[in-house]
């Protein structure tokens, strides 16, 4: 699974952590969202969820360069009667994962409506990423290319995967949290100010930016 340690779950009370991340995953009902969620927490499928109501949430510890990170992963309900609930939960997020469901064109097309809406609500500092899942079906509508093409567009990183078969399930949240780490790094060094110099740079950052259902691969 493209050469992704696997770390085990920690408790909810664990204190042995440098830092905590909290991380949303969003995106229309059905696409898979707490699949991924379990599959990476738990390493459990089970196609069978029931709707998620509102907000879940789970812990994982993981270890990025030495650095052990406490991950806050909020899964949050994608039926529209939900999302001004939902939309609280955007502050303080560190990291954002759009999903969609590559068998489900509509999925796809409502990408950008959430994009939107996470520039609306989330700290402009969150990075973003796409992730087409569900990439073991035959039935895709969405091609590969195409999650490419829309992920170059919103200027967030991309990745296809499937809960189901555990593909690149670890890349998705490793990946996150690199860049989440990599952000923050870099603001600690823009917050230092060079030996011997006075003048204050600023420098401008942008944006990279439970549904449980049946048949959540």
């Amino acid at each position: 699974m493209s050469g992704l340690r696997t770390v085990s779950a920690s408790s909810g009370n664990a204190k042995n952590y440098d830092s905590i991340m909290k991380i949303l995953l969003i995106g229309d009902s059905g696409v898979g969202k707490s699949c991924l969620l379990v599959r990476f927490v738990d390493d459990k499928f089970n196609p069978s969820f029931i709707t998620t109501i509102g907000i879940d949430f789970k812990i994982k510890t993981i270890d990025i360069n030495g650095k052990k990170i406490k991950l806050q992963l909020w899964d949050t309900a994608g039926q529209e009667r939900f999302r001004t609930i939902t939309t609280a939960y955007y502050r303080g997020a560190m990291g954002i994962i759009l999903v969609y469901d590559v068998t489900d064109e509509n999925t796809f097309e409502n990408i950008r409506t959430w994009f939107k809406t996470v520039n609306e609500h989330a700290n402009g500092e969150a990075q973003l990423l796409l992730v087409g899942n569900k990439s073991d079906m035959e039935t895709r509508t969405v091609t590969y290319e195409q999650g490419e093409s829309l992920a170059k567009e919103l200027g967030i990183p991309f990745i296809e995967s499937s809960a189901k078969d555990d593909k690149n399930v670890n890349e998705i949240f490793f990946t996150l949290t690199n860049l989440i780490q990599e952000k923050i790094d870099s603001n600690k060094m823009t917050e230092t100010p060079a030996a011997g110099k006075k003048d204050n740079v600023n420098i401008n950052s942008s944006n990279g930016g439970s549904s449980k259902s049946n048949c959540c691969n």
